[in-house]
């Protein structure tokens, strides 16, 4: 019997939400996946981890979890429900136990988009004239759009740890964006290669499902082809 196709997870950065997978999911879905992008609320990792856990309930066995950015915290979190059977990080950072967000990004800094950073509230907010470091190989006109869409993460968010990161038992792919202002390329060079991912470099800014989803997708049927070749049928 031909295996199932792979279930795809998303589970999106600091900034955005659910829909900036939207030039991808069209796509896993007519090619018979069953796909979420999860809705975090930027408020914990606790709740990030929830929401992805609450996708996976609703998508069957085996399942591939994609994250972006922080996204890649979250699923390094979320990643060992027992549904998930492969990771996809995007331009993400992704933790040793113990280690936090910020420990990363000390650790590897992306001054152009950080020292446009702005907190009000609680939340870190991206500044209209920092935008182009989150995404500037987009048009002016989508650059804005991604500005005024933006999501507001909680400041605190980037203090949390995880104690049992999920690459350390699961198979991971990582695409590695090479002109990123956001999380670092070294930083990206780093975490990869520690989880031994399949990593593939791709000439983008720090939002390649927006400027180059073709690579993107090509990573994530990489990775649901491998886990698919896993099973045993069903």
């Amino acid at each position: 019997m031909a295996s199932k196709k792979p279930s795809i997870v998303f589970a999106h950065g600091l900034w955005a939400d659910g829909s900036c997978f939207a030039m991808l999911i069209p796509a896993l879905q007519r090619e018979g996946h069953e796909v979420i992008s999860a809705q975090n609320s930027l408020d914990s990792l606790e709740g990030e981890v929830d929401a992805v856990h609450r996708a996976l309930e609703r998508v069957g066995a085996p399942a591939v979890v994609v994250g972006h950015s922080w996204g890649g915290f979250v699923i390094t979190a979320a990643g060992n429900h027992e549904k998930v059977a492969g990771l996809v990080y995007v331009a993400a950072i992704s933790p040793e136990a113990g280690e936090s967000a910020q420990d990363q990004i000390g650790a590897f800094p992306a001054p152009e988009l950080f020292s446009h950073l702005e907190e009000e509230n609680g939340r870190i907010w991206i500044a209209r004239d920092g935008i182009s470091h989150f995404c500037g190989d987009l048009s002016p006109e989508d650059q804005q759009l991604v500005w005024a869409t933006q999501g507001a993460p909680r400041a605190e968010i980037l203090g949390a740890t995880t104690d049992r990161p999920a690459w350390k038992s699961k198979p991971a792919w990582y695409l590695l964006t090479t002109q990123d202002r956001a999380v670092h390329p070294d930083l990206q060079r780093f975490v990869s290669q520690r989880m031994n991912a399949t990593t593939v470099e791709v000439d983008s800014s720090h939002v390649p499902m927006l400027s180059r989803p073709d690579a993107v997708l090509d990573l994530i049927r990489q990775a649901a082809d491998a886990v698919a070749a896993g099973q045993t049928g069903g």
